[in-house]
């Protein structure tokens, strides 16, 4: 048996002897230097223009215009066919009695479960109500809206479980709901 050189596996790194010859000519070895010099002086360069302050030299002078008031006629005139506005009551004898609300949608949405309460002599539909959002300290984040196509009963109440009214931000913690309008049903 023949003793193993210290030289063994390292075939790749430590030669025999004999000068390596190059893999690569030269002109290609500059070629990938300069092509990473010109990168990092892009780079440099865009970093530097995005640290510069804006000029204030060249700034075009803009006028105020004032605008003419419009006249607007106090009595448009109404037809029987617009019914846009016709029956629409205020929350007066209507009121949210039970409020819950958590995340959905992997934590982005607002799920809200509530009570609303109807004390008319009518029944009402198409309810809009109006959360605001809160942080854990009280200061205000967002609203969110949102109309209810069902019908509650004549001093009656129902129950809207799971209602999505849109997403919230993360830092929301509280939320406050309220009735806006409704309108005869």
């Amino acid at each position: 048996m023949k003793a193993a050189s210290g030289r063994s596996g390292l075939g790749r790194f430590v030669g025999n002897g004999e000068e390596r010859k190059w893999s690569q000519p030269a002109a290609s070895i500059w070629l990938q230097r300069g092509v990473l010099g010109l990168l990092a002086a892009g780079v440099v360069g865009g970093a530097v223009w995005l640290m510069m302050p804006a000029s204030e030299g060249h700034v075009a002078q803009t006028e105020l215009v004032k605008l003419a008031q419009a006249n607007i006629d106090p009595d448009p005139p109404t037809s029987a066919s617009d019914t846009s506005t016709a029956g629409i009551v205020g929350p007066d004898r209507m009121r949210i009695s039970s409020q819950t609300w958590h995340r959905g949608g992997l934590g982005s949405k607002a799920l809200v479960t509530f009570t609303v309460r109807n004390d008319n002599d009518f029944a009402v539909k198409d309810v809009e109500i109006v959360c605001a959002f809160a942080r854990r300290d009280g200061s205000h984040l967002t609203d969110r809206s949102r109309v209810l196509a069902d019908t509650v009963g004549m001093k009656s109440r129902k129950t809207f479980a799971r209602v999505p009214v849109g997403f919230v931000n993360v830092n929301a913690d509280q939320a406050k709901c309220s009735l806006v309008t409704a309108r005869r049903a």
